[in-house]
């Protein structure tokens, strides 16, 4: 059974074929408020909670659970920049025009804008406060675990000079002088990225008092679906891996009609794809690191996005809970392995 926006119910199929899961019931809720999902497992309401890494500190003088430290998972958080907004009836951009009032729909057309917000992300922040140094940096989509990593990259430097006087360049010197308004939104009870764009917003912000961000967040459904109509002018966003290879990363960000997030950030390089699509079929390991590596290179370049950290995780548990395996591309849990145990 399925009630959207609540939970699934998952039953066991005691016809099956093969080795049955110890569990007849399993149950996944929606609970965006972190003090009830940590109350239900305490409680012992629940067996699995969804921990952000900000409340692992708080976590640990808890009695009664089971936690499993330092999982790599293979993934990448990222902001992604739209440069082609879909204005129509979209309450995001306010005026729609560079008035101080709102944005127009190429506001991050202009490499200068994308610059000067890559220089104003305060990573090392983002790294120790936001995710409690739970991640690893990374410069590009690209995360470690695979092959064809260019491990020399380094990320946008947080400089607040270098984004004022970016600014200051974009569209021919308007942006300073006009200002600019628009919404970041995040998925209600994702407290990670609720804190990013606050921080975000905030060190805007001190660039430029004509600077406005306004933080607000909505429900899961309609954030997928505002990043489906294009109407986010900038989204916070993460991937898991599908198979484990770099085309499932650089491909998603980076292709400008099949990837996930660069088409709906409107992201074209003529490049990119054509090595994307040889990428994906090169079985010569020196060739493709060559594409791998030039990709990496490309995104530094154009500026598509700001790439956050590859997460490092841990899973709380009820102290009940027994046979729980981790896998790097797991998500969600994979309950067929749980059994319980008083």
């Amino acid at each position: 059974r399925w009630e959207k926006g609540v939970e699934t119910v998952l039953v066991r199929n005691e016809n099956y074929w093969g080795k049955k899961p110890a569990m007849a019931k399993a149950i996944y809720k929606i609970v965006d408020e972190w003090s009830t999902r940590k109350l239900m497992l305490l409680q012992g309401d629940a067996d699995c909670v969804e921990v952000d890494p900000m409340y692992y500190d708080e976590m640990e003088k808890e009695s009664g659970i089971k936690v499993i430290k330092n999982l790599k998972e293979l993934a990448v958080q990222a902001i992604n920049f739209n440069q082609k907004i879909n204005a129509t009836d979209n309450p995001y951009i306010g005026s729609g025009k560079l008035d101080g009032a709102g944005i127009p729909p190429d506001f991050f057309s202009d490499k200068n804008i994308r610059l000067a917000f890559a220089h104003a992300f305060d990573m090392k922040t983002y790294i120790n406060d936001i995710i409690a140094g739970q991640g690893i940096e990374c410069p590009t989509p690209h995360v470690t675990g695979l092959p064809y990593r260019d491990d020399s990259l380094k990320s946008i430097p947080f400089d607040l000079k270098k984004s004022e006087e970016y600014f200051k360049k974009a569209f021919g010197g308007q942006v300073w002088e006009k200002g600019f308004a628009f919404d970041f939104l995040f998925n209600q009870g994702n407290d990670t990225r609720e804190s990013t764009a606050k921080l975000f917003a905030e060190t805007i912000g001190k660039i430029n008092p004509k600077f406005k961000i306004t933080v607000r967040g909505i429900e899961w459904p309609a954030f997928v679906q505002a990043q489906r109509q294009r109407t986010m002018p900038i989204f916070y966003i993460g991937w898991i891996a599908d198979y484990p290879h770099p085309d499932n990363f650089m491909y998603t960000y980076m292709h400008s009609e099949g990837g996930v997030y660069a088409s709906r950030a409107s992201y074209k390089n003529e490049e990119a794809d054509r090595l994307l699509e040889a990428g994906q079929t090169e079985q010569d390991p020196k060739k493709a690191k060559d594409i791998y590596y030039r990709l990496q290179a490309i995104w530094l370049e154009d500026v598509p996005g700001i790439v956050l950290h590859q997460p490092v995780i841990r899973r709380y548990f009820k102290d009940w809970v027994q046979g729980y395996y981790f896998h790097p591309m797991e998500n969600p849990l994979m309950y067929k392995m749980f059994s319980k145990g008083y």
